[in-house]
């Protein structure tokens, strides 16, 4: 399942998004927003579609602004590893190495084409599971359990 929210400033593209999948026959659930406010915040949304990803093939795509905020909220929760797109290659590096499993997009600083290939590439993008990328990924869950 693929989860998708924005908040107003991501709206827009978030609603570009869903034909996509649709296009591209993807299962997914739109979180929100469900209209443009602009009064709404990103903290919402992205609490939303981080606390919905719960089996390993689960994903989700955030959007806002700068991409930050989104991507900042879903890491605070464990076993996301949000990754915020600087270009589909970017992506297709983070979900083969990092296992990515939350994207997170600047609607104020991508073109609808570059959101598209990069949205593409990160759902058709597969993780590696190489042994340096597990061992990385059990540093990191290590330092969660830590803190």
């Amino acid at each position: 399942m693929i989860y998708l929210a924005a908040d107003h400033k991501g709206f827009q593209l978030k609603e570009k998004i869903k034909q996509w999948l649709i296009k591209w026959g993807y299962d997914h659930e739109d979180l929100g927003a469900f209209e443009l406010d602009p009064n709404d915040d990103y903290p919402v949304y992205a609490k939303k579609v981080a606390e919905s990803i719960v089996e390993i093939e689960d994903r989700g795509i955030l959007v806002c602004g700068s991409g930050v905020g989104v991507d900042e909220v879903a890491n605070k929760f464990d076993g996301i590893r949000s990754g915020l797109a600087i270009s589909k290659e970017q992506i297709q590096s983070a979900r083969n190495d990092d296992n990515i499993n939350v994207l997170a997009l600047a609607s104020d600083f991508i073109s609808e084409d570059e959101a598209k290939e990069i949205v593409k590439t990160f759902l058709d993008t597969e993780f590696a599971d190489e042994e340096r990328f597990n061992r990385r990924l059990k540093e990191v869950g290590d330092i969660e359990e830590e803190n």
